[in-house]
C-alpha cells in the first residue's frame, strides 16, 4: 500500500496508455510490423539495461547528457537504453558470426531519455528500428529508404517527405569552408539546427564554439548553394524504382543529424500540416560497429518515431475509432446456477469468439447491460431460467436491441458473421 507522502502521479515525461489509447497505437505498430516482414526483415530484442560506457560517448556530448546512468547494486555503472543502433553493434560482435538473421533486424522497444518533456516529446517511447548490416551499401541505402517510405504508406499517409543529404559530401563543404577536421562534429551539430533556429543564433553558437567569421560566412554560403552528391542520386533513383514516389523526396543540403555517428546518406521524414518536428530518421553508419567489435562491418538504417506517428495518424484521421474487442458479453443470474453459463463462455471460446464473463456477483441484469454499453461489447448473451430449461440461450444485440432465443450454436455463427 503507498504511504501517505507518495505521489500517485506518474513521473514527467512518462505516460500510462488505457485501453481506448493503447488500441490505436496498437493499429499503428501492427501496421509497422508488417511492413518489417513484408521487406524480410527479422525481430530483435535487447535488454533495458547495457553497461554506461557501451552507450556514452556515441552519441556526442549533448547526447550524452540525456542518457540515464547510475550505479547498481553491485557498483557497476549501467544505463538504460538510448537507443537501439548501440545495443545492435554490441549484439553483432557478440553474436553475427553464422547468423544471417542478424543482417536486415527490426527492434521495437522503449528507449530512455533525460530530456525535457514537451509536446511529441517523452522520456520513456517507443522506438521503432529497422537495419541492413551489408557491405552492398548504396542498395541497402535505397531499400532502407524504400522500407521507411512504404511503412508510412502502409499507415495510410499519402503525403510522405523525406528530406536527404550526404554526410560525406557536408564533410567535403566544411573542408572548403576552412574547418578544422577535429571540429567537423561540432559543425555539424550546429548546421543541424539551421531549419529549427534563426541563422543569427546559429552564427552566435558558431562563434562561441570557436569559429571565425571568415569560416562561418563560407560554411552558410557553401552549404545552402552544395549539389547533391552523385551517390545520393543513385540512391533516390533506386529508392524510386523500388515504390518510393518521385515527389516524397527532398534534397536538403542543411540537413546534418545531430548524433555523430552517420558517415554517408542521412534523411528524415516529415507529414505536413504535423508541425512537431520530423516522425522518424537515420542513415548511413559504416564506423560505430567498427569502433566497438575491431571488425568492419557497414550498416544503415532508421529509427521510427512511433509516438509522433501515432499522432499524426490520429491527427489526420487514419486509425479506426476503437471500443472493445470483447464480441460478447454473457451474463450471470443471482439465484441460478452458473453451469450453463460457465458451459456457453468455453464453447464460445473454443471458437475464437472473444468472450467476457460477468465476475461481479451482485450485479443485477440491468447493471450488466449498463456495463456492456459502456464499454461496447456488440452482444450479450443470457442464459436464464427459461433459455436453461430449454437448452437454449438469448443473443441480444445492443446496437439495434433486437434479440433471439436459440441454441447455442445458432448463436455462435451468428457471432462469428456478425
Amino acid at each position: 500500500m503507498a504511504s501517505k507522502n507518495t505521489k500517485l502521479q506518474t513521473l514527467k515525461g512518462f505516460r500510462d496508455f488505457l485501453p481506448e489509447e493503447k488500441r490505436k497505437r496498437d493499429f499503428v505498430l501492427e501496421k509497422i510490423k508488417q511492413t518489417f516482414e513484408l521487406f524480410g526483415f527479422e525481430p530483435l530484442e535487447t535488454p533495458t539495461l547495457e553497461y554506461a560506457d557501451l552507450l556514452l560517448g556515441k552519441y556526442g556530448k549533448e547526447a550524452d547528457k540525456l542518457v540515464y546512468t547510475f550505479t547498481d547494486r553491485g557498483g557497476r555503472k549501467v544505463a538504460l537504453r538510448y537507443d537501439q543502433t548501440v545495443p545492435l553493434s554490441r549484439v553483432l560482435n557478440q553474436n553475427l558470426v553464422g547468423n544471417p538473421k542478424l543482417l536486415r533486424r527490426y527492434q521495437i522497444q522503449p528507449v530512455f531519455r533525460a530530456d525535457k518533456p514537451q509536446k511529441g516529446r517523452y522520456r520513456e517511447f517507443l522506438q521503432c528500428d529497422a537495419d541492413i548490416i551489408s557491405n552492398w551499401t548504396l542498395f541497402a541505402d535505397a531499400e532502407i529508404l524504400a522500407l521507411f517510405n512504404a511503412i508510412y504508406q502502409n499507415i495510410g499517409f499519402k503525403n510522405l517527405i523525406i528530406k536527404v543529404n550526404d554526410r560525406q559530401s557536408l564533410f567535403s563543404l566544411l573542408e572548403k569552408a576552412g574547418v578544422n577536421k577535429e571540429k567537423f562534429l561540432i559543425a555539424t551539430r550546429l548546421i543541424d539546427k539551421l531549419d529549427k533556429k534563426d541563422q543569427k543564433d546559429i552564427e552566435k553558437e558558431f562563434l562561441k564554439a570557436g569559429f571565425s567569421q571568415t569560416t562561418i560566412t563560407n560554411i552558410f554560403k557553401l552549404v545552402k548553394k552544395a549539389p547533391i552528391s552523385e551517390n545520393l542520386s543513385w540512391v533516390l533513383e533506386t529508392a524510386k524504382k523500388l515504390g518510393v514516389p518521385n515527389q516524397t523526396f527532398k534534397y536538403e543540403p542543411t540537413l546534418a543529424r545531430g548524433l555523430d555517428y552517420y558517415t554517408g546518406l542521412i534523411f528524415e521524414g516529415f507529414i505536413p500540416n504535423y508541425d512537431v518536428g520530423s516522425v522518424g530518421g537515420g542513415g548511413r553508419y559504416d564506423k560505430l560497429i567498427s569502433e566497438l567489435t575491431g571488425v568492419e562491418i557497414k550498416a544503415v538504417g532508421f529509427g521510427l518515431g512511433f509516438d509522433r506517428t501515432v499522432e499524426a495518424a490520429e491527427q489526420t484521421k487514419l486509425i479506426p475509432q476503437f471500443t472493445t474487442n470483447t464480441k460478447v458479453l454473457a451474463t450471470v443470474f443471482k439465484d441460478l446456477s452458473p453451469t450453463k453459463t460457465l458451459e456457453a463462455v468455453k464453447k464460445l471460446r473454443s471458437k475464437n469468439i472473444n468472450t467476457e464473463l460477468v465476475t461481479e456477483s451482485k450485479a443485477d441484469f440491468n447493471s450488466q447491460l449498463g456495463y456492456a454499453k459502456t464499454k461496447g461489447i456488440p452482444f450479450i448473451l443470457i442464459i436464464g431460467p427459461d433459455e436453461a430449461k430449454a437448452d437454449k440461450v438469448t443473443l441480444k444485440d445492443m446496437k439495434t436491441g433486437d434479440q433471439q432465443t436459440i441454441s447455442l450454436d445458432q448463436a455462435i455463427q451468428k457471432l462469428k458473421s456478425a
